[in-house]
């Protein structure tokens, strides 16, 4: 039998190999615990600010609360937009583990709608701070109230808040020049601070509510609290109350305004009240209205589509976005541009035919008084409101002068000063046409401006500040609806609050013009002669406002044409002719040639001058020492 050679263990090597080993874990073990100290210090240490800040964050909450919004007058102060206290039912998401459950548990206690539902988890996708309460409904009644409360104790995140929320007293005859607040929207957010707005629950949307919302607003107040794992709120760290929004005082007149709204009955139109001597807007009546308060916490689908939907426009503002042809409104300030340019005189006389011809053989533009009027000068133009006078002066001056002398009295562009969404209308010009149409003006067009029609559209905004700045004998304001901020003058930009006047060359033509809108009253050919009898002198102009146009020898005949096709009745006009105190425009839209708009602005002359309104208005008169 063969020997198999035998091998030996070296102990030695195994020991160095072990030994290496032994080492090298060491190593690994000691490099990996200066690692985790290392990591630890810079933690520890280095940044212990941030990780505090952030652990705070976790254990303390910042909880905004909106301040009470300030309250918005009228010249009397009488409240216009209020604050009142009402009860939501909230909830904190970040609190809320099943939110089928929460539903299912919460309908069974009160009534919340699918809109109300829907609403809510619209919101939930919105920007906002972590433990943020959000309403889900607002508003709960006393009965709604205890029902909840009973079972408060068992609906972790569910809580009864006490909110202030906004409310107009007066209604649609208030809202397009009040405005409204709505729900806040991101949008909203991204022109505002998103930290000032956190608990907040409305902004303002349009008219004094929306121009002056910074100032209406406030500043938001904060409380720094303690909260546990689950956002339990457990102690209050810091706080700081929040400053109310200052209250905005108006020029508007409560009383006015009502009684103006009112008296367009079941037509649509816009009524426009100015003081002459300071601009200041005494009424802004747009007629259909609609509810502000419909807006404040959210409307539904329901009312909304019913607003938008309706044919009678309500959510429209016609005072300020309406369109209309000022019609022989517009036919003092055309007299005085004859004046003022040397192709009218006081003097002159004219032999008024029942048409006007530019050509001998050319279109005949009729007069409303088809047998025509005889021999006129000025003055009797404006009485009688002679048509083919306007016609032959507007044809020799031409379009540039009208434009020059009409742009002076703010038509064609805005002018207001705390409003915003008003239309410019349109005041048209040689380079307004050759733009729009590629055509030159024709004389034409010039004979259809002559008398407030063809091309020119204006608003009730601007044909009352026009009005206005007749009144005062060329002091033109830029109209405005704050009186005071805060007890404070308002105050606006860029010198626009001042008066600009509008200089004629011969300053005696302004008192010749309201002596011939006085007779428009007292004369017995005049054109509102229906309104004379007071004791006051009223000066004013009637017009009447084609809504499409005639063929050369087509007879208007408005009981075969339906309503919507009947022409506009228009009024300007004010009082007292030597000293006024108030100036207004009316419309009532496919009001026809009635007297209608001048019979309302004799009944507002009336009412604001010598406090005749009815009874009915009583709560709408404010303090004793208003300011009227």
């Amino acid at each position: 039998m063969s020997r198999n050679h035998q091998h030996f263990r070296n102990y030695r090597e195994e020991q160095k190999l072990t030994q290496r080993r032994l080492i090298a874990a060491a190593i690994f073990v000691l490099l990996l615990a200066i690692t985790l100290m290392s990591r630890l210090f810079y933690l520890q240490v280095i940044e212990y600010e941030l990780y505090q800040t952030k652990a705070d964050d976790n254990r303390v909450m910042l909880v905004t609360e909106a301040p009470p919004r300030g309250l918005i007058y009228d010249r009397n102060g009488v409240v216009l937009a209020d604050n009142i206290p009402i009860h939501s039912l909230t909830v904190i998401p970040e609190r809320i583990e099943n939110f089928p459950e929460l539903k299912r548990v919460l309908s069974g206690i009160i009534e919340i709608s699918d809109d109300e539902w829907e609403d809510f988890e619209n919101r939930l996708k919105e920007y906002r701070r972590p433990f943020q309460s959000l309403t889900l409904k607002s508003q709960l009644t006393d009965e709604e109230w205890a029902k909840v409360a009973v079972d408060l104790y068992k609906l972790d995140g569910v809580q009864v808040e006490a909110q202030l929320t906004r409310y107009y007293p007066f209604g649609e005859a208030f809202a397009h020049a009040i405005g409204y607040v709505g729900r806040i929207t991101p949008r909203d957010l991204e022109r505002v601070d998103k930290l000032a707005y956190q608990g907040a629950l409305f902004i303002g949307k349009t008219g004094i509510e929306g121009y002056y919302e910074d100032t209406l607003f406030g500043e938001a107040g904060f409380s720094k609290v303690e909260v546990n794992a689950r956002g339990r709120i457990m102690s209050e760290l810091e706080s700081q109350m929040p400053v109310p929004g200052q209250d905005v005082h108006l020029h508007l007149d409560a009383r006015l305004q009502q009684y103006a709204y009112d008296l367009l009955g079941d037509y649509t139109g816009s009524v426009v009240a100015i003081d002459p001597e300071t601009g200041g807007i005494l009424a802004l009546v747009s007629k259909p209205g609609f509810n502000p308060n419909l807006f404040v916490r959210g409307i539904s689908v329901k009312d909304y589509s019913a607003l938008r939907l309706s044919t009678e426009l309500p959510l429209f503002n016609r005072a300020l976005r309406g369109g209309y042809p000022p019609a022989s409104t517009i036919k003092p300030f055309m007299a005085l541009a004859g004046l003022e340019y040397g192709h009218a005189s006081w003097t002159e006389r004219y032999f008024a035919k029942g048409y006007y011809q530019i050509n001998p053989n050319g279109r005949r533009y009729r007069d409303w008084k088809r047998t025509g009027h005889g021999w006129i000068d000025l003055e009797r133009s404006i009485i009688e409101s002679v048509d083919t006078y306007y016609y032959q002066l507007a044809n020799k001056m031409g379009i540039t002068p009208i434009h020059d002398f009409l742009d002076r009295f703010g038509f064609g562009r805005s002018t207001l000063l705390d409003l915003y969404g008003d239309s410019i209308g349109l005041l048209p010009s040689n380079e307004w046409k050759q733009a729009k149409y590629q055509e030159p003006w024709y004389p034409g067009d010039s004979v259809n401006v002559g008398i407030g029609q063809g091309f020119m559209v204006a608003t009730p905004m601007q044909i009352a500040s026009a009005t206005s700045a007749l009144a005062s004998r060329g002091r033109y304001f830029y109209p405005r609806m704050a009186k005071d901020i805060a007890n404070k003058p308002a105050k606006f930009e860029d010198g626009l609050g001042e008066e600009h006047d509008i200089i004629l060359k011969d300053q005696r033509n302004w008192e010749r013009m309201v002596n011939a809108m006085r007779k428009v009253i007292t004369d017995s050919k005049g054109t509102a002669r229906r309104l004379k009898g007071t004791q006051y002198n009223i000066a004013g102009k009637t017009g009447t406002g084609q809504v499409f146009s005639l063929q050369e020898d087509e007879e208007y005949d408005s009981e075969k044409l339906d309503k919507s096709l009947h022409d506009h009745a228009l009024f300007i006009g004010f009082a007292p002719a030597k000293k006024p105190k108030i100036s207004v425009f009316a419309i009532f839209e496919n009001g026809g040639s009635s007297s209608k708009p001048a019979e309302l602005s004799k009944k507002l002359f009336d009412a604001y001058l010598y406090d005749t309104y009815p009874a009915r208005y009583n709560n709408l008169k404010g303090s004793e020492n208003g300011d009227q």
